[in-house]
């Protein structure tokens, strides 16, 4: 018998079901980055307060029967008056391995876990861009992804309820 030890990362998916269901990070990694600093150097010396505007947006594409991609955008612009003084865009993706997990609980893992942990990826990049461009350091606020799904789920019911109400009207006779 062999005395093998690994950390669990690279465990064959056959020995993954024999242990019971399993959540584990595959690769995270850049998907796609881009910052314009379309006024510089006159933008340097603009007077005013900068305004920000963050959006921020996940995807989520089914790979094979375990795997899925879960890719993590946000969008940072700065404008200072009427001028944009720049704009940081950064996709941050990775491949989650689900394995043996109701339908339900494979929702709420990409929902909430994975962009959790995609999280402090996008936010350094986000930072690195700004500072590399010549702006002071900005660092994203934690975002409470546990309150961003429960507010999509919210929205999945609203919609489904209207859907059926919309699927419930009479139909006239012509």
């Amino acid at each position: 018998m062999s005395d093998e030890t690994t950390n669990g990362a690279a465990a064959p998916a056959a020995q993954q079901d024999a242990a019971g269901p399993a959540f584990t990070v595959e690769k995270v990694y850049v998907k796609d980055v881009s910052f314009e600093a379309p006024g510089a150097p006159a933008i340097f010396s603009e007077p005013g307060q900068p305004d920000l505007q963050l959006n921020l947006n996940q995807r989520v594409q089914r790979l094979n029967e375990a795997l899925f991609e879960v890719v993590l955008g946000v969008t940072l612009t700065c404008k200072i008056g009427e001028k944009t003084a720049y704009v940081a865009e950064v996709q941050q993706a990775g491949v989650f391995a689900l394995v043996g997990l109701e339908p339900q609980a494979i929702d709420v893992l990409l929902g909430t876990q994975c962009p959790n942990i995609l999280f402090p990826y996008v936010r350094q990049t986000v930072s690195d861009l700004i500072q590399a461009g010549g702006f002071p350091p900005f660092l994203l606020q934690p975002i409470n992804f546990d309150a961003l799904y429960a507010e999509t789920l919210r929205q999945r019911q609203q919609q489904a309820g209207a859907d059926a109400a919309a699927s419930e009207l009479p139909v006239g006779n012509a």
